[in-house]
């Protein structure tokens, strides 16, 4: 009996950790668009990208302006991976883009486009229409200094698609 017990806990540890892996693996799976800043992609080329698969798979766009030297996308990224739950709901419900900004390449022309940025990390918000329905400073975010769950999870629940139709018409009096 013992021995039975062993073999059965031990068969739903290594399924545990394999559904575990699964979970960790999706975040490869994520377009590189949605991974990394890079300076050498068209933020024209993934914007169409990310709309498409938002349209696909009934979500919003997330768009999220940074770079590799920024030492609060680096803070944010720190973030979301130390909060797992957090990092499912947003890749879940959103199409996340990441907009590099650097001396190297400003992306001036993109960065036209969007309403102006006052600092970084900076996110958008659009529909998968394209319709864009936020500017947001991620310093909204923060907490005493430091990303506040609460406040990622209740920006998460009130800008996903499912509040599209009030969002609009918010933003349109706005």
């Amino acid at each position: 009996m013992k021995h039975s017990f062993a073999i059965l806990l031990t068969a739903f540890l290594i399924h545990a950790f394999a559904i575990a892996g699964e979970s960790f693996e999706t975040s490869d799976s994520l377009p590189a668009y949605s991974r990394i800043y890079d300076d050498q992609r068209d933020p024209f080329s993934d914007a169409k990208a990310a709309i498409e698969l938002a349209k696909k798979t009934n979500r919003n766009v997330l768009i999220e302006i940074g770079g590799n030297w920024c030492t609060w996308c680096h803070k944010m990224d720190a973030f979301l991976e130390k909060n797992p739950d957090i990092y499912q709901k947003l890749h879940s419900e959103y199409v996340l883009l990441k907009i590099n900004v650097s001396d190297s390449n400003e992306n001036e022309a993109f960065m036209k486009s969007l309403p102006p940025t006052l600092g970084y990390p900076h996110m958008y918000v659009s529909t998968a229409t394209g319709k864009m329905m936020l500017s947001k400073d991620t310093a909204e975010l923060l907490t005493q200094g430091n990303y506040s769950r609460e406040a990622w999870l209740s920006f998460l629940e009130k800008w996903n698609v499912g509040n599209n139709h009030r969002n609009v018409n918010q933003s349109e009096t706005d």
